[in-house]
């Protein structure tokens, strides 16, 4: 079994059809044919399921996928590593980054990562949350940013910032007669809500929160970016939702951002790593990450022509 044979059935696992797959990989779709019977047949199963014009994993290749993945991400950190190493670096800090974080706190991070330990590469990974626990429990990532405190054992969580949840309504909407916002009225109108596969940490709060009132939000729209949300909220399609710092560094003037009228909407974000004895590269990059003091970051940051003014 080679490479090749891995590339080319994680690819038609993935699209779930062998010309997309063919295409993705710039072949020919006999060759692709070719090389999964192949694997198949080295393998002694079958990986796909190709009944009824459909293309549909097997069991075995469900257990197949998830090993595939694992292999060729350990031959990238390898030949990544090398790399690094041709280049001059004496080292290699693999970060993974989940549920968004903040541009501006990671921007200072990087330089200072840069300015004091010029030969120590950071590899950046944006991952969903799953991927990034079974990464770091795997050793593929050296540490990991997320809004979520689920882990896994040998994992250390450590608190990093705290950032207010934010409303985002329409320009000229009802709920602007608030400095903040109560949730029940929040629930009143549909919502645009993150997608819970890519932001899996904003998606627990909210849901948290939505508990504590029982409620049953009108869902009009999951999307995967922040900027996809603030664009259907600027066209009425339904409110939304965002950290403060975040926000912060998407300004536009069709919509206007209030505080919630709750002092729990609060969104955490953790650092997570491997507990590694003498990893000093990761306790290094926890003391750039924490900020002198680890409290809410409540004040009105400039938001652009958004007002904010009333947060204070």
């Amino acid at each position: 079994m080679e490479l090749r044979h891995l590339r080319c059935f994680i690819a038609v696992a993935e699209e779930r059809h062998f010309a997309r797959a063919a295409a993705r990989l710039h072949i020919e779709q006999s060759p692709l044919s070719r090389t999964i019977r192949e694997l198949e047949e080295r393998l002694g199963v079958q990986l796909f399921d190709r009944s009824n014009r459909r293309t549909e994993l097997t069991w075995a290749g469900h257990m197949m996928l998830e090993e595939a993945r694992r292999i060729i991400a350990f031959v990238e950190q390898a030949k990544a590593k090398a790399r690094s190493a041709a280049a001059g670096y004496r080292g290699r800090l693999r970060i993974a980054l989940s549920d968004g974080v903040p541009l501006a706190r990671l921007t200072e991070m990087l330089a200072r990562s840069r300015e004091e330990e010029p030969e120590v590469e950071i590899a950046l990974f944006e991952v969903p949350l799953g991927e990034q626990l079974r990464g770091l429990a795997e050793g593929l990532f050296d540490a990991g940013l997320a809004q979520s405190t689920d882990s896994l054992p040998g994992i250390t969580v450590t608190k990093l910032w705290r950032d207010p949840m934010m409303i985002v309504v329409p320009s000229r909407h009802p709920l602007l007669r608030y400095s903040r916002v109560p949730l029940t009225d929040v629930l009143n109108y549909p919502l645009v809500l993150c997608d819970p596969h890519v932001c899996q940490g904003m998606w627990r709060k909210l849901q948290r929160l939505l508990c504590k009132h029982d409620a049953c939000p009108r869902v009009a729209h999951q999307v995967p970016t922040l900027d996809l949300m603030l664009a259907l909220v600027a066209a009425g399609y339904g409110l939304g939702f965002g950290s403060q710092t975040k926000l912060a560094e998407h300004p536009t003037t069709d919509v206007t951002v209030r505080p919630l009228d709750d002092q729990s909407a609060v969104m955490t974000t953790y650092l997570l790593h491997r507990q590694t004895p003498g990893h000093t590269a990761v306790l290094r990059l926890i003391d750039r990450l924490s900020p002198g003091d680890n409290v809410v970051a409540d004040q009105a940051n400039h938001l652009g022509k958004r007002d904010l003014a009333e947060c204070t």
